[in-house]
């Protein structure tokens, strides 16, 4: 038996061999539920969590948490819900990062980090972040993300035509119910978590209450040998390291029954090192740079820094039908692309040096008042404004190649401004047909002033228990990020050995679509339920962005007319201990002509899509996604999959890179130590069947360099309850 297999069967039997020494374990008392839906009433989406006696402060807080849920509802649209227990249950659990919780949802594909994590419904970004009911504005985009899993109480991915109160990003709403301090006793968990590429991720909870306040802090850090895809098909990246950290904390206190202040505040700090492709030849044309003739590509030292701060204080109350949340919010978010110089010259013929910072600051407004039985009236407005700074120091060549390297500075600034009003009618005709219609308008004050005025209208039936069928059509206006739309000095760099082929950068322009979708949800028998949804959308300068050159960061461009369309079916299976869900989604995204930011285009591909109808990069046509769990003897198994038909490739992306499914497992078990307290051991293995797949090839229109999934990987944790 090789070293390696033996290690990995002593980590198998880890989480077993601690229950038998303890002598006791204890089933997790409160079972995973994941629901697919497409109308409102939801169950509840905060965090379910053992019975505790229960305190006038927990009660208004409970209270107080539905009516906040209700500014919000996903009327009509289509939602995946996930509560606390379904991500402790999924391989990983709580160590799964959010954005690999997010591709279990029905239409959701995985992609690149440097190319944006996921896509729903074939959407580049367009995916909208709200905690606690409040949006946060656009960072900048980097490899990492600004939530980690643990803060999630209960989370939903709402999509389709949504109701006016959801605008700006579109493509879906990642909808986070953050846990707080509901213990009446003051308690917490420490863990550590690791395996595989020498990965680590310690990690705290502490939650509590004191008189009228109730508290929850965690934090977390992670570092690993795997920080962004392998460029490489082999088990272990060249110069990948990665060190990450995570804050949060949430606090709300009672004013009285009725009202109360709830803040948050979240740090994210991470540091990257940028993957290396052994034997890449030199750029055309380069023969040496600062003297240097002679560089294995494996040796390249590219990195990245990236910072992400938010903070949000919002007043809600709730009285005699009329609920309202007034919230004020900020965010803080910077990246710093660091080049190897003498190494990205010889490589890409130039070296960039990118940072990119944003700061955005705004209010936010929700009310809902109920007019008896029938009515349920919902307004509220959002005014935002945000400051970016983009500079951009390269070093290049002149044109022949010449070993003189010169420096081209380039950057710009801009305080812009986004404000959206909203006002809409949930009409219950009768117990059967309930219809949803309102009215948004967003201005935009950016490098593009541009407003609209969006009606949307959502029906739903349910002509019988068990069944609902719901329809709608909205109008959406989705504003370009402003640190991605900034202009450039192409013209510089014409004299350079790497020439853009044309100057002309039109700006950056709102996408503005229509969007249609229906759907059946059926109860087939108790615990069983499936549904199919559909969706059209026509859009006016489709927003996409890319990675153009050897900083991998963004830059955005606009489609000048698109179409995007596909059909979702989902299943969710519940009986006892015994939990199961399933997606398979067929999509298509095809968009022509571009007309922005043209300089990152070739000649004959700004000639060919002007003409031509084709698949933008990030269009997957079929996505699946599936799970199981069950809990047997106080043991809870679980695994899940995802399956992608490929992301685009070739000239044109006329192409894809080849079909994947990967497979995860995992086993977790609570138990309790003598003298010692509660327990948590957990097992879990990534990629079980080690399958090597592609995300990206390097090809592609707007696509840098190729990107592997994860290889093999075994994980083990543990964890303690104190308090």
């Amino acid at each position: 038996m090789s070293s390696g297999l033996y290690r990995a069967l002593i980590w198998a039997t880890f989480p077993f061999l601690l229950a038998a020494v303890s002598g006791s374990t204890q089933a997790q008392e409160v079972l995973p539920e994941i629901v697919v839906q497409a109308q409102r009433p939801a169950p509840p989406r905060t965090a379910p969590v053992a019975a505790q006696p229960s305190s006038p402060v927990a009660s208004a807080n409970s209270k107080l948490d539905e009516a906040r849920d209700g500014l919000s509802p996903r009327f009509g649209a289509s939602s995946f819900d996930l509560n606390r227990a379904a991500i402790e249950s999924l391989p990983q659990g709580i160590n799964t990062p959010i954005q690999k919780v997010l591709i279990q949802a029905p239409g959701v594909s995985q992609d690149s980090a440097a190319a944006g994590d996921i896509h729903v419904r074939n959407e580049h970004g367009n995916v909208q972040y709200r905690i606690n009911g409040i949006t946060l504005p656009d960072g900048v985009s980097g490899f990492g993300h600004v939530f980690d899993t643990n803060i999630v109480g209960s989370l939903a991915v709402i999509t389709g035509a949504l109701p006016a109160q959801f605008g700006l990003r579109t493509a879906g709403v990642v909808d986070i119910q953050t846990r707080s301090g509901n213990a009446l006793v003051p308690g917490g968990e420490i863990g550590i978590y690791g395996g595989s590429h020498d990965t680590a991720t310690p990690s705290f909870e502490y939650q509590g209450r004191s008189g009228p306040m109730e508290y929850f802090l965690t934090g977390r850090g992670f570092t690993s040998n795997l920080g962004i895809e392998n460029p490489t098909p082999g088990a272990e990246a060249i110069h990948d390291r990665t060190w990450q950290g995570n804050f949060f904390s949430y606090t709300s206190t009672l004013i009285d029954n009725f009202t109360r202040v709830a803040t948050m505040f979240g740090n994210t700090t991470n540091r990257y090192q940028i993957p290396n492709n052994p034997g890449q030849p030199f750029a055309g044309g380069v023969t040496s740079a600062f003297g240097v003739s002679a560089f294995d590509s494996a040796n390249l030292n590219e990195k990245q820094a990236e910072q992400n701060n938010f903070a949000v204080v919002a007043l809600q109350r709730s009285l005699n039908g009329f609920d309202f949340q007034l919230a004020s919010f900020t965010r803080y978010s910077t990246l710093h692309f660091i080049p190897d110089t003498v190494g990205d010259i010889l490589f890409n013929g130039q070296a960039s040096d990118v940072y990119r910072e944003s700061i955005a600051s705004g209010v936010q407004g929700d009310a809902a008042y109920r007019l008896g039985d029938s009515h349920t009236l919902r307004g509220g407005f959002t005014v935002s404004g945000e400051r970016t700074r983009v500079s951009d120091v390269s070093t290049v060549l002149p044109a022949g190649g010449a070993d003189a390297p010169f420096v081209i500075g380039d950057g710009s600034a801009r305080l812009g401004w986004v404000a959206g009003l909203y006002l809409q009618d949930e009409w219950r005709i009768n117990d059967q047909l309930t219809l949803n219609a309102g009215l948004r308008f967003d201005q935009m004050w950016q490098y593009v002033d541009a407003n609209q005025l969006s009606p949307r209208i959502n029906l739903v039936y349910k002509p019988f228990e068990g069944t609902t069928f719901h329809a709608g059509y909205a109008r959406y206006f989705t504003p370009p990020p402003q640190i991605l739309s900034g202009p450039v000095n192409a013209a510089a760099f014409v004299p350079t050995l790497t020439p853009p082929d044309t100057t002309q950068q039109d700006p950056v322009k709102p996408e503005r679509s229509h969007y249609f979708d229906a759907g059946i949800v059926q109860m087939v028998m108790p615990g069983l339920q499936i549904g199919v949804d559909a969706y059209y959308k026509i859009a006016m300068d489709l927003l996409d962005d890319g990675t153009f050159g050897p900083g991998l960061v963004l830059n955005a461009f606009n489609y000048e007319k698109a179409i995007n369309y596909g059909v979702e079916l989902s299943a969710s299976y519940s009986a006892g201990n015994f939990k199961a869900y399933g997606s398979l989604a067929w999509a298509r995204q095809l968009a022509t002509n571009i007309v922005s930011n043209q300089y990152l285009f070739g000649a004959d591909e700004l000639a060919y899509i002007a003409s031509h109808y084709v698949a933008t990069d990030h269009a997957q046509i079929w996505t699946g996604s599936a799970g199981v769990s069950y809990l047997w003897n106080g043991t809870h198994y679980s695994a899940d999959m995802i399956y992608g038909s490929g992301l685009r490739s070739g000239d044109f992306n006329a192409d894809h890179v080849p079909a994947y499914t990967q497979v995860n497992l995992g086993a977790s078990r609570e138990f309790m130590v003598p003298n010692a307290g509660k327990f948590t051991a957990r097992f879990d293995v990534v990629n079980v069947f080690d399958s090597i797949y592609l995300i990206r090839d390097g090809s592609g229109i707007g696509v840098f360099a190729p990107q592997y999934g994860p290889r093999r990987g075994f994980f083990a944790g543990l964890s303690k309850k104190f308090g």
